[in-house]
């Protein structure tokens, strides 16, 4: 399990949002519920968002996680020379294409708004 943002809730405790591969399917967990993305939605959000990855910037690499053959999803957190506080960043490496780089709150945030989607779309009424 891979933890992708970190929030205060409204009750003012620490809140985290992980993701993890499921059974043939990416699912995004926050607090005790798991959600099944649709296939491709971690690749259609970092397309979207990402840019590409420069690897001779200094990182510090908080996490990884397998999403399958030749694909790997990685929680870094950098410090640019204009910032006081580092920040974390997903890097999203699939084999044949160039590694794309994101704030993990923006990718977190997107699967967060599908992952709410899915639950409406299977909800009857």
């Amino acid at each position: 399990m891979l933890k992708i943002r970190e929030f205060t809730g409204a009750g003012g405790a620490l809140s985290a949002v992980f993701l993890r591969q499921g059974e043939g399917a990416l699912e995004l967990v926050d607090g005790t519920d798991a959600i099944a993305l649709p296939a491709g939605a971690l690749a259609a959000v970092m397309a979207r968002y990402g840019a590409p990855f420069d690897p001779d910037e200094p990182i510090s690499v908080v996490g990884s996680l397998v999403l399958g053959p030749g694909a790997t999803l990685r929680h870094v957190r950098h410090l640019a020379g204009y910032d006081v506080i580092a920040r974390d960043y997903l890097v999203y490496e699939a084999a044949g294409a160039d590694p794309l780089c994101a704030l993990s709150a923006t990718v977190a945030r997107a699967l967060e708004h599908l992952a709410a989607a899915v639950v409406r779309a299977r909800s009857p009424g």
